[in-house]
């Protein structure tokens, strides 16, 4: 474990998430994803994790690993149609994962997610918490909508708003 990623997890302020994703950004997010839905058959999951909890930190999870938890822990994969996207964005660390279900995967290989993260952080990097963000939920979206077109039943079956730990 290194010493400076662990105090920098254990030093950082809880409203400084708040300061990232104001609650205005995380609306426009949340309707972003409501409306991006509509094209398509996929779930997007938006988490945002400040600080990670001791036990993460301690284990010295890797930003993949903690998105492979929280993917099975929020049920992103309990969907009808194996349909979850969970994209997993951890301040800190600064980095930003994808996760796909195994419905989507078949049809999106992994290296069009990972562009897309890397886009966000370039974004996030820059500070534009919000563009990134939305820019990443809509070339999501468009992916979903060439690949998994919305059908004449489409449930809406995650929460669209933002989930901030």
């Amino acid at each position: 474990m290194k010493l400076t990623r662990f105090l920098k997890h254990l030093l950082l302020p809880a409203w400084w998430l708040r300061r990232v994703f104001s609650r205005a950004d995380r609306a426009a997010i949340g309707e972003a994803i409501a409306v991006c839905e509509k094209s398509h058959r996929g779930e997007l999951r938006f988490v945002v994790e400040s600080s990670l909890p001791l036990s993460v930190l301690w284990r010295d999870l890797p930003p993949r690993a903690r998105a492979e938890k929280l993917f099975a822990r929020l049920r992103v994969w309990d969907t009808k149609e194996n349909s979850g996207i969970l994209i997993y964005v951890q301040l800190v660390d600064r980095r930003v994962e994808i996760l796909a279900d195994r419905g989507i995967a078949a049809r999106v290989a992994q290296a069009e997610w990972d562009a897309i993260c890397r886009d966000m952080e370039a974004h996030f990097r820059r500070g534009e918490w919000k563009i990134g963000a939305l820019r990443a939920v809509a070339q999501a979206g468009s992916l979903l909508a060439h690949h998994f077109p919305a059908s004449d039943q489409n449930p809406n079956e995650l929460p669209d708003q933002p989930l901030m730990l």
